[in-house]
């Protein structure tokens, strides 16, 4: 039977309408099969058969030195020093408003850096920006007054390869302390070496800074790096203006693991996979699983079989909704400071899914079920319980979502904490290269399960969800309501697992136990995990290890946009907007 999930939004929406008159009744976004809407950008190169490349190499003209062909898409190589011209006339001209990741890398006669360009409006029109510059002395202009999402993103790639960006606004070291000997991804990098990281001398606390000589009303504050808010090993560098805040640096790196380089240490079939799950490692296991899976399995021309498609959706989504439930419960601890009921009904409710993937999977956390071509094993048996369980769950879920609605929407404090507060307007959330909940709280449509689909997501019935309100209240209801979707999702991929002949199930495709891509075959693939766009490239050099494996984490770039969110804000709504970008450090630092 198909569940009709309830919204019961009026009492929040009506309470939070009295609050602020920036709130009306959300909007049912269009169903996931529908065709997105017509885009508002330039439409150079733009066919009905897709991008033609031809037409986009034109539009940027002398600034073209070559040409390359990925498998998602085609890149050209530019001069270092035309680098925002290009990007800039690609995005006005041409649409490309999202810098999905910045990938760089050091060949044996070159270092290189590749902007990935998407669409919002349709994130299938793809382009790569290949930038090369000399190996004695690697630099190329910044992308940043383009695409202010690049700041951070160039600096992990000085950071971690070695390349400058001329013109960045503030090129230093993100991940690593700035007294860090060496860039870990270069060629030359010898990982054997004792790194001996000389320690700063105290600065004066009475000491002028550039703020308090032009200001001496402003303060400095230090949050964390270890504080009940920060969701983990985060410090936030704060500057108070009497109460309110004129400037915060998110300090990252605490947990750095450098997690892309033991995937350049790992083969393809049997020994990266079990990496992904140590991201995201709260809930979003098999989401992580499946970015790795759908870049490497393209990469190798891997057909998944459907039955196996099923699976991996059904999985994903569980996922999606464990994680979420957490982000609810710990947003809700750092608003109300309430541990007793909140947070504990989200980690209840987590919880009987957590079973449910401990049944599929073996595992609570790190699961490890995906395998190139499809996943490790089939579902549990007795399969009657285990669908039994999966039902149970769906049933119960209404009633779950009305407590939470009382507890959470509907209370008068968190409305006053979370309304108007954290404003991020959706230009600003495109230009930090948003995704996920954060950029669909502020207005953004974008999925990729629906405008770029996988799995098999385009042959079931769901809605993505968006909200209007731009702040900490909005980002809430989209989880919430996102939980409903999931529920459907579930549902129907439960009805047909349920009825799929027994002689069809096939889990995985024919993989060789071997793979190795041809060699300089470059890809970049994503999947709409719990917190945004989880993108991997990869390059091969045609062993089983990839000669390039890079991370795009979506709370990474959602994390930058928390200083635009904060500004003039006061704490504690700084310490709730933190809270709605539902971020895991273990996938910003990597």
């Amino acid at each position: 039977m198909h569940h009709e999930f309830r919204w019961t939004l009026s009492l929040a929406i009506a309470r939070s309408l009295r609050l602020s008159t920036a709130h009306s009744p959300p909007e049912v976004s269009r169903m996931s099969l529908e065709e997105p809407e017509p885009s508002t950008h330039g439409d150079v190169g733009v066919t009905e058969d897709g991008l033609d490349y031809a037409a986009l190499e034109a539009l940027i003209g002398d600034s073209v030195i070559g040409r390359e062909s990925h498998v998602n898409a085609d890149g050209f190589v530019v001069r270092p020093d035309d680098v925002q011209a290009v990007l800039g006339t690609l995005k006005s001209e041409a649409g490309f408003d999202f810098c999905s990741c910045v990938t760089a890398q050091e060949y044996q006669d070159r270092y290189e850096s590749i902007y990935h360009l998407k669409k919002y409006d349709d994130p299938t029109q793809e382009v790569s920006i290949v930038v090369p510059s000399p190996r004695d002395d690697p630099h190329n202009q910044t992308a940043t007054p383009v695409h202010q999402t690049a700041a951070w993103h160039e600096r992990e790639a000085y950071d971690l390869v070695g390349i400058e960006y001329d013109e960045h606004p503030d090129l230093r070291r993100i991940l690593l302390p700035e007294t860090w000997q060496g860039h870990p991804l270069s060629r030359d990098y010898n990982q054997d070496k004792p790194q001996i990281v000389t320690l700063r001398e105290h600065a004066n606390p009475l000491q002028e800074d550039a703020r308090s000589a032009s200001d001496p009303d402003t303060m400095f504050v230090n949050i964390g790096p270890h504080h009940p808010a920060t969701h983990g090993v985060l410090h936030v560098k704060t500057t108070l203006d009497g109460e309110q805040i004129a400037d915060i640096e998110p300090d990252i790196g605490y947990l750095h693991r450098c997690e892309e380089q033991m995937c350049q240490q790992s083969t393809y079939r049997h020994q990266i996979m079990p990496y992904p799950d140590r991201w995201d490692y709260v809930s979003a296991g098999i989401l992580n699983e499946w970015a790795y899976a759908r870049a490497a399995e393209d990469l190798a021309d891997i057909e998944v079989p459907e039955y196996a498609q099923v699976i991996r959706t059904m999985s994903a989504e569980l996922c999606r909704i464990a994680a979420h439930a957490l982000a609810m419960g710990t947003f809700a601890l750092d608003v109300f400071g309430d541990f007793t009921a909140v947070f504990q009904y989200a980690f209840r409710d987590r919880e009987v899914v957590q079973n449910i993937l401990e049944d599929l999977t073996g595992q609570r956390l790190m699961f490890n079920y995906m395998r190139l071509g499809g996943v490790a094993w089939d579902l549990p048996e007795p399969r009657e319980e285990f669908f039994e369980k999966v039902r149970d769950f769906l049933d119960e879920l209404p009633h779950k979502l009305e407590e939470y609605h009382d507890l959470v929407t509907g209370n008068e404090i968190f409305q006053m904490r979370c309304v108007d507060t954290g404003v991020l307007s959706p230009e600003k959330a495109k230009e930090y290269g948003c995704t996920g909940p954060v950029a669909r709280g502020s207005g953004v449509d974008y999925d990729l399960r629906r405008d770029d689909p996988y799995g098999y997501y385009d042959e079931l019935d769901w809605s993505v969800i968006t909200e209007d309100g731009c702040d900490n209240f909005s980002r809430v209801l989209v989880r919430l309501r996102e939980i409903e979707e999931s529920a459907r999702i579930i549902e129907q991929c439960t009805d047909l697992l349920e009825e799929w002949p027994e002689d069809d199930r096939e889990i995985q495709a024919n993989v060789p136990r071997t793979l190795r891509p041809d060699p300089d075959k470059e890809i970049y693939r994503a999947v709409e995990g719990a917190k945004g766009e989880l993108g991997i490239y990869i390059r091969s050099d045609g062993t089983d290890k990839p000669a390039r494996f890079k991370i795009r984490s979506p709370c990474f770039s959602n994390l930058h946009s928390l200083a635009e969110m904060s500004q003039g804000e006061y704490v504690p709504d700084m310490i709730a907007s933190l809270g709605s970008l539902d971020i895991v450090l273990g996938e910003v630092d990597r």
